[in-house]
């Protein structure tokens, strides 16, 4: 079933998915809260009933995996089982039993004149979604994306298409249910990668945003060719700062959680900065944590003459995304130093500070200009669930419209409803 298009021409099959998707918008931006939720929930209830079919299809996607040398990393992003199938279907009922943002007046005021004038939210219209390895990306964004009213088309990665198609179905069952359009929601059924490039084009104008979630190569594409604006998703650079004011045990387990509860996460933490003022109390206890964790040390000249543990770190790895068990170390000159180092090397993604100096912190939280700040809490719950977001597409590191997790409120623009009683301008 899958690659069937593989020999067909690309372009034409990228062109009728462009026009099926344009053609559900409209049914998508009239369908009731009512409708959408109750496609999404029956969406859960496939996914968990569906749950070996995913397996199976995953098991599949692993082997090949396996045998084409992916990463560690890479293979615990594609890996599926009984608690992240869960959670996915939870992560949909979540959405489900958020607000619908489409229609909600943002803003609304009253001219001189008379009129009133309202600022609503209203779907960004269709959705590209380019991804690499998460299959439960699959889930996140097709629930997003229909709750905000945006038909979507998922292009997700080649080693992940078995198990991103057996999700798909699941999707597609929900639309079914709730009489929505089936083409609101389109999995690229095809790993050649000029597919890609056709959706970069736009698809004949029946594209209007792309969101890439992979790697830097990945993302760098997307910008650089994209003829539709993008959600920029730039690689996870996640700096986590401990102050001369932390509490020593905090700052143990929050170093620990940040960089080794899942190290293939965007959020997990790659640099370790500590505050000199502390290095003979601070340091060696976290880095000792870590090791006993797995994890490896690369440490800058004055932290291996206290932890001889660790190997020499190079320039590359303050601008290295691991996204594995290994971190680098550096000593900074308190929150001014660390401030300093995040803003020359970070991808503006998530920084944290551990600290109970309120000056610190505020200096910390205004100094640096990254889509999240954390306080006393490690860089893993950058995540939309985590946000109350129910799930996310990915963390935007951007500046232009959407910032952080993007989730439903984030696939919404907004458009202006002007009310009168027959003024004309003079």
């Amino acid at each position: 079933m899958l690659n069937k298009h593989q020999g067909d021409d690309v372009a034409s099959l990228m062109a009728r998915i462009g026009r099926r998707a344009r053609a559900a918008a409209r049914p998508l931006v009239i369908a009731t809260t009512a409708a959408k939720n109750a496609a999404l929930v029956a969406m859960a209830e496939a996914i968990v009933r569906r749950e070996q079919d995913i397996l199976d299809a995953n098991a599949i996607d692993i082997s090949n995996g396996h045998e084409s040398g992916l990463s560690a990393s890479f293979m615990d992003r594609l890996k599926l089982d009984a608690a992240r199938i869960r959670a996915m279907a939870d992560g949909i009922r979540e959405i489900a039993e958020l607000s619908d943002p489409v229609g909600d007046v943002i803003a609304e005021w009253d001219r001189p004149n008379g009129l009133h004038i309202e600022r609503v939210r209203t779907p960004l219209g269709v959705v590209g979604v380019i991804y690499e390895s998460r299959p439960n990306v699959t889930a996140d964004a097709g629930a997003l994306c229909l709750k905000a009213g945006n038909p979507v088309i998922l292009r997700g990665g080649s080693d992940s298409l078995n198990s991103s198609a057996a999700i798909h179905a699941c999707l597609v069952e929900g639309l079914k249910t709730a009489g929505l359009p089936q083409d609101a929601i389109q999995l690229v059924p095809t790993t050649d990668r000029a597919a890609v490039g056709e959706m970069l084009k736009g698809l004949g104008g029946n594209l209007d945003v792309i969101i890439p979630r992979g790697g830097r190569s990945l993302v760098e594409r997307v910008q650089n060719e994209a003829r539709v604006p993008v959600f920029a998703h730039l690689e996870g650079i996640c700096h986590l700062y401990i102050d001369r004011s932390a509490d020593l045990d905090m700052a143990v387990r929050i170093a620990v959680n940040a960089k080794m509860r899942r190290t293939g996460v965007c959020g997990a933490a790659e640099t370790l900065l500590v505050d000199r003022a502390v290095a003979s109390t601070h340091l060696v206890p976290i880095l000792e944590a870590l090791r006993a964790a797995g994890c490896a040390i690369h440490a800058d000249a004055e932290v291996l003459k206290v932890f001889a543990d660790a190997q020499p770190a190079t320039d590359a790895d303050w601008i290295t995304e691991y996204l594995d068990a290994v971190i680098a170390v550096k000593l900074v000159d308190g929150v001014a130093g660390a401030i300093e180092h995040v803003e020359t090397f970070s991808s503006h993604h998530t920084e944290a500070i551990v600290a109970e100096d309120a000056g610190a912190v505020e200096r910390f939280f205004n100094e640096i200009d990254s889509a999240i700040l954390l306080h006393n809490a490690s860089t893993q719950f950058a995540d939309g669930g985590e946000f109350g977001m129910g799930a996310e597409i990915g963390i935007a590191t951007g500046k232009m419209h959407a910032r952080g997790p993007v989730g439903v409120e984030q696939l919404t623009s907004f458009k202006y409803r002007v009310r009168g009683t027959g003024q004309v301008r003079p």
